[in-house]
C-alpha cells in the first residue's frame, strides 16, 4: 500500500484529539445489552489504556510493562491471566464448558521514530505503534472485560496476547509451543487497516496476506582498484547482478501466479571510489502471495544467486530465514466473522478485503487449527490515508469498540450451538 506521510512534527491535517469521555462509538445499540453496557461505562477506561500503551511502546519480546499492564487490568476484572513462558505475553481464559474458541492480539512496537504529532506519541526513541498493536491489544481487552459481563457464555473463550509478532521467528510459535492453542475449536483475529474507514470491516475468505522471507547475500573477492576490474572479482558488480537478476528470475522460474515480490532494503560495499572493495552485503525480503511458492523458495533462491555470481568471480554466501507463510481463512471461519460484523456493524459495516502483500504471523497459528483474521478501519475518512510502519500513522480511538464487538461476535457465534447433520 502506499501512503501519505505528513511533515514530521505537525500530525494529520484537520485532526483533533478528543478526551478518552467523549469517543463516540460508532456500534452503539447492536447489542446484547451487556456488552452495550460495558463499552458504555468501559470505553474511557479502554482509550486510556491504549494511550497509555502508545506512548509507552516495547520491542519484541522486551513488552514488560504492556503485559504487566495487560495482567492487572484482567486481575481488576477477576480474570486470571497467565504469563508466557518466554517472559512476555498473556494466556487468559474466561466461561465454562467442553468447547474452547481463541481470540488473539499482538502486543509489540516497531523499532522507528514516531512523527503522528498526537499529544500521547511514543516518548521512547526510536520505538513506536506504528502498526496498531496498541488498539490490538486494547481491543482484545475490552473483549475480555464484556466477555466477563455475560450472564450466560455458551463456553470457554481464550484470550491470547502475543508477544514479538514483528521479528522472525516471531511469538506465535513460543505461544503454539506453550500449548496455548490446545483444545481450541478454532481462532480469531483483526488487524488495523488504514484504507479501511472507522465502522468498516474487511473481509475474504481464504489468503488475506502474504509470506515474508529475509534474504541475506554476502559477496567477498580479492579487491582492487577499479582501473583493471579484469584482475580482481568486482564486488560491486556482483551485487548489482543479484539486485536486478533475482527478482527477473524468479518471475521465470516461479509459477506467476504465486507473484515473488523480490525487494532490497539495504545494500553494502566499499568506500572509494576507486576501489573495488573485498567485500559487500544485501538484504532484502521476498514476499509471495501462495504457499506452495513459499515451500518452494528456500531452495530456489539460494541457487539463483550462486548462477547469477557465478560468471563474475566472488565467492558467495546466502543466508535465507523463512518467516511466514500467507494467513488463509477457512471458509467455515470466515463465514463466522462474516456473520460478527454483520452484528458488530451491520451489512453497511461490511467491506471485501484484498490480499495483502504484507505478512502476519498469525498465520502460525493458522498451521494448527483453522481461523479467521479481519481488518479493522482505522481511517477518520478526512485525514490523509498514512500507511502502516509509516512514522505518521494514526488510527481513530473509534475503531477500539467496533473491535470490542467484532471480537465478542465472533466468539459468541462460533460457540453458538453446532446443529445435528441431517437425516
Amino acid at each position: 500500500m502506499d501512503g501519505s506521510v505528513v511533515e514530521p512534527g505537525r500530525g494529520v491535517a484537520g485532526d483533533s484529539v478528543l478526551p478518552p469521555d467523549q469517543i463516540a462509538d460508532p456500534g452503539q445499540g447492536h447489542g446484547p445489552d451487556w456488552l452495550d453496557a460495558t463499552l458504555a461505562a468501559r470505553l474511557p477506561e479502554l482509550v486510556r489504556i491504549r494511550r497509555t500503551v502508545h506512548a509507552h511502546p516495547e520491542l519484541s519480546r522486551a513488552e514488560s510493562a504492556t503485559t504487566a499492564l495487560i495482567l492487572r487490568t484482567l486481575a481488576a476484572a477477576d480474570i486470571r491471566g497467565e504469563l508466557l513462558s518466554t517472559g512476555t505475553g498473556v494466556v487468559a481464559e474466561i466461561g465454562s464448558g467442553p468447547r474452547a474458541v481463541g481470540l488473539r492480539a499482538d502486543i509489540d512496537a516497531l523499532p522507528l521514530p514516531e512523527h503522528s504529532g498526537l499529544p500521547f506519541a511514543s516518548t521512547v526513541p526510536r520505538v513506536a505503534h506504528a502498526c496498531g498493536h496498541d488498539v490490538h491489544l486494547t481491543v482484545l481487552l475490552g473483549t475480555a472485560l464484556a466477555l466477563a459481563a455475560s450472564p450466560d457464555l455458551p463456553g470457554r473463550i481464550r484470550l491470547v496476547f502475543q508477544p514479538a509478532e514483528e521479528i522472525m521467528p516471531g511469538g506465535s510459535h513460543n505461544v503454539v509451543a506453550s500449548g496455548a492453542l490446545d483444545g481450541l475449536e478454532r481462532i480469531f483475529a483483526l488487524h488495523c487497516d488504514p484504507r479501511l474507514a472507522v465502522g468498516q470491516v474487511g473481509l475474504k475468505s481464504g489468503p488475506i496476506t502474504s509470506t515474508s522471507d529475509l534474504v541475506e547475500v554476502s559477496v567477498s573477492g580479492p579487491g582492487g582498484h577499479t582501473a583493471r576490474p579484469h584482475l580482481t572479482a568486482d564486488i560491486v558488480y556482483a551485487l548489482g547482478t543479484v539486485i536486478t537478476g533475482l527478482g527477473a528470475l524468479l518471475g521465470r522460474r516461479m509459477d506467476p501466479r504465486w507473484v515473488p515480490v523480490m525487494t532490497w532494503g539495504a545494500v553494502h560495499a566499499g568506500e572509494a571510489a576507486n576501489t573495488i572493495p573485498q567485500t559487500g552485503s544485501l538484504r532484502g525480503t521476498l514476499r509471495m502471495m501462495d504457499r506452495e511458492g513459499w515451500d518452494a523458495a528456500h531452495v530456489l533462491v539460494p541457487e539463483l544467486i550462486a548462477e547469477l555470481v557465478a560468471p563474475t568471480g566472488v565467492t558467495v554466501a546466502v543466508n535465507y530465514r523463512r518467516g511466514v507463510p500467507p494467513v488463509v481463512n477457512d471458509p467455515v471461519s470466515a463465514e463466522l466473522l462474516r456473520t460478527a460484523a454483520l452484528a458488530a456493524v451491520g451489512p453497511a459495516g461490511l467491506a471485501a478485503a484484498q490480499q495483502s502483500t504484507g505478512a502476519e504471523d498469525f498465520a502460525i497459528m493458522l498451521e494448527h487449527l483453522p481461523g479467521a483474521l479481519a481488518r479493522l478501519g482505522v481511517w477518520d475518512g478526512r485525514a490523509p490515508q498514512v500507511d502502516l510502519h509509516s512514522a505518521a500513522f494514526r488510527a481513530d480511538e473509534r475503531a477500539i469498540p467496533v473491535g470490542v464487538r467484532l471480537m465478542v461476535h465472533a466468539a459468541l457465534a462460533a460457540l453458538a450451538p453446532v446443529p445435528p447433520p441431517l437425516g
